[in-house]
């Protein structure tokens, strides 16, 4: 079992250009299954369900989000209706959609993907520890690979996920911060592990914004209108190879494609 993640895909540049790269890439290094994160995928804050179908068609199996999944409202019967993306599961249950679903690969093996929000900064208003287990347990009862999603400032917060989860879960990828860290490795357990994947977006950006327009909001401490830089794009991603529900090897993409 091969598996792409592709770190938070931002705004339009962020998606074309995952779009684009994707078919081939996919082809080429035998990929069995793709999960992307698209939290910022709509003008960098959110996802539309036009988008979300445009990435489903265009190769992802499975969308991930975060803190910012609520920022379009139209998205919501979407998310309720459509089980190849999920939000948050630490979310209150009655908001809309999952934060775990099981959709099969390209072999038809079974892949379980949950989707957390750290409490640390985010404020999830449910730690992801307080639920993991039950949410763990779940999934494998139903896959034997299992991919979280670990949507969190706190870099703590994240290391300490791994851990928990190591030997119960294929891969803990962290996401959120948009710049991709240092430390992609497999667990003693066998669980693949990054604090995180990092972004698919602008490179000459602030994660992702016009660089003028985050150095007038730092410079003159005044709200801007926060605006999707443009140029050519990092697109920043993880392979992990596994066997029987256990990672094997880990591998960090950091590609810039005009």
């Amino acid at each position: 079992m091969r598996i792409l993640f592709v770190g938070d895909v931002f705004g339009k540049p962020g998606r074309e250009a995952l779009l684009r790269w994707l078919p081939g890439f996919a082809a080429d290094r035998e990929i069995d299954f793709v999960i992307a994160n698209g939290e910022n995928a709509a003008n960098g804050a959110g996802i539309t369900s036009k988008i979300a179908e445009r990435l489903l068609a265009g190769g992802v199996d499975v969308i991930t989000t975060g803190n910012h999944v609520w920022r379009q409202k139209e998205v919501f019967s979407f998310l309720a209706a459509d089980d190849r993306i999920v939000r948050p599961a630490n979310y209150p249950a009655g908001a809309p959609g999952r934060g775990v679903t099981v959709r099969p690969a390209a072999d038809g093996t079974e892949v379980a993907v949950i989707n957390l929000a750290g409490d640390l900064y985010l404020n999830s208003g449910l730690s992801p520890f307080r639920i993991v287990d039950r949410l763990v347990e779940e999934a494998q009862g139903l896959a034997d690979t299992i991919v979280v999603d670990m949507h969190a400032e706190a870099t703590s917060e994240k290391v300490a996920m791994g851990h928990c989860l190591d030997g119960r879960v294929t891969a803990v990828l962290g996401t959120h911060t948009h710049v991709q860290t240092s430390d992609a490795r497999v667990l003693p357990g066998g669980t693949a592990y990054i604090t995180d994947v990092g972004m698919t977006g602008p490179r000459d950006s602030v994660i992702g914004v016009r660089t003028d327009v985050i150095l007038r909001r730092f410079t003159t401490e005044l709200p801007q209108q926060f605006e999707v830089a443009d140029g050519p794009v990092r697109l920043d991603a993880v392979v992990v190879d596994a066997e029987g529900g256990r990672a094997t090897d880990i591998e960090v993409l950091d590609l810039i494609l005009t």
